[in-house]
């Protein structure tokens, strides 16, 4: 491969920082498996993300997927038949098949992009709204703040945009689940209310929302100290070129 042809390996916006990673694209798949989107936001491609998200949320609900999986769940086939509506989940199989195989495409190619890459980012980028910055960070600590609540994390990678939009659809998860109330009559012993409290079709969002926020968020970690790294052995190699030390 030919070293002199490079590509710039990440840039600063004021969303944060979009980069280049090598990636497993079976990972990727398998994420976008769980919630459409979200292999699309491992690979940095954050608006073709935001609408698969809410193209998943918007068709789900119409189609009541969520709802004929519980009853499945249960044990209830023929009802969970009864729950679906044909027109709506035949066109999300279509959607939903479709982005697992263009996230998987699409890490591949990103991997072959990523070997001519550069890390030609500097440590500090300063915008009119917002100063962003490179430094090393704990990805255990992004992965708590995204288990404590989902955004939380992506704040700490400095995602300013994608944070926002993940605590608003957390809260609307929250409040149409009515999880929180659920665990609030758990703790004071109420337990059968406590299930017949839920919502099933926007609590089974959740788990898939807070583990991808938490991977994310730990990934993300992961890879801006790799291109910390990378970005400062090249500027040491390029000061320091031809020097006896």
């Amino acid at each position: 491969m030919n070293s002199s042809i490079f590509l710039s390996k990440a840039k600063y916006s004021t969303a944060g920082i979009t980069h280049l990673m090598d990636h497993n694209p079976y990972m990727i798949a398998w994420w976008s498996a769980v919630f459409p989107g979200f292999g699309h936001y491992m690979l940095n491609q954050y608006l073709r993300a935001t609408l698969l998200t809410l193209v998943e949320v918007t068709i789900n609900t119409c189609a009541h997927i969520n709802e004929a999986m519980v009853y499945s769940f249960c044990g209830e086939i023929e009802l969970a038949k009864l729950t679906l509506n044909i027109d709506w989940m035949l066109g999300y199989l279509i959607i939903y098949l479709i982005t697992i195989g263009d996230s998987f495409r699409s890490a591949v190619e990103l991997n072959k992009l990523n070997a001519l890459a550069k890390p030609t980012i500097t440590n500090l980028e300063i915008f009119p709204s917002e100063v962003h910055y490179l430094k090393k960070k704990k990805p255990l600590i992004g992965a708590l703040y995204s288990f404590l609540f989902p955004g939380f994390g992506q704040f700490y990678t400095h995602r300013i945009f994608l944070a926002f939009y993940a605590i608003f659809w957390w809260w609307v998860y929250i409040l149409l689940s009515h999880s929180h109330r659920s665990i609030v009559l758990l703790l004071l012993g109420e337990i059968e209310h406590s299930i017949t409290v839920l919502h099933p079709h926007w609590l089974l969002f959740m788990p898939s929302v807070i583990g991808g926020s938490i991977y994310f968020a730990h990934l993300t970690c992961r890879s801006h100290n790799e291109l910390l790294l990378e970005s400062q052995k090249v500027r040491l190699g390029n000061r320091y070129a031809g020097s006896k030390l």
